[in-house]
């Protein structure tokens, strides 16, 4: 018996041992439940900014790239930002970007981004950074999003139906 729990105590101890560290100053989703959805997606490899604090700031101080696939780009994307994809992601094609310009990489929820963000600081790249709950937080707040025209949408790709219940702001039309 006493192995039992031995081995019992060993396996639970890997299992908290193997879960991503949350940072303690991590950002915050505005809906609890969204928020703990994402944080429990996340490795926390790649640095952390919040949809809060970019909203506020001037979008050309960074280089904004959106690893979601293209179909989902087309239908609405963050102002500025750069369709890199994720299935068919290839550093190549940034090969032009300053290495050292801050960059945010932003998905449906933070999960793509974070892995493509790990892409880019394994290529040098030095000021990466994941939007903390990606563009659904990002309307989620009320921030504008815009078509490949430039003009404004209230469409969203929500990747599926089961992610759509993440946008929460009922404005926007879902599309997947």
């Amino acid at each position: 018996m006493k192995i039992c729990y031995s081995i019992l105590f060993l396996a639970f101890t890997f299992v908290l041992g193997c879960q991503a560290q949350q940072p303690a100053d991590r950002p915050q989703c505005k809906d609890e439940t969204f928020d703990k959805a994402v944080a429990t997606l996340l490795s926390y490899t790649v640095p952390l900014k919040s949809v809060e604090d970019l909203s506020k700031e001037d979008l050309s101080n960074y280089t904004i790239l959106d690893a979601r696939e293209q179909k989902e780009f087309n239908t609405s994307h963050i102002q500025g930002a750069i369709c890199v994809g994720y299935n068919n992601f290839d550093i190549q094609q940034l090969k032009d970007i300053d290495k050292n310009k801050p960059i945010v990489v932003y998905c449906s929820v933070g999960y793509r981004s974070e892995k493509i963000g790990e892409k880019l600081i394994q290529s040098g790249y030095t000021k990466v950074y994941n939007l903390f709950g990606s563009i659904f937080e990002w309307i989620n707040q009320g921030n504008e999003i815009e078509k490949s025209s430039g003009n404004t949408t209230l469409e969203i790709h929500t990747y599926n139906q089961k992610w759509s219940r993440w946008v929460l702001n009922k404005k926007y039309k879902k599309v997947w």
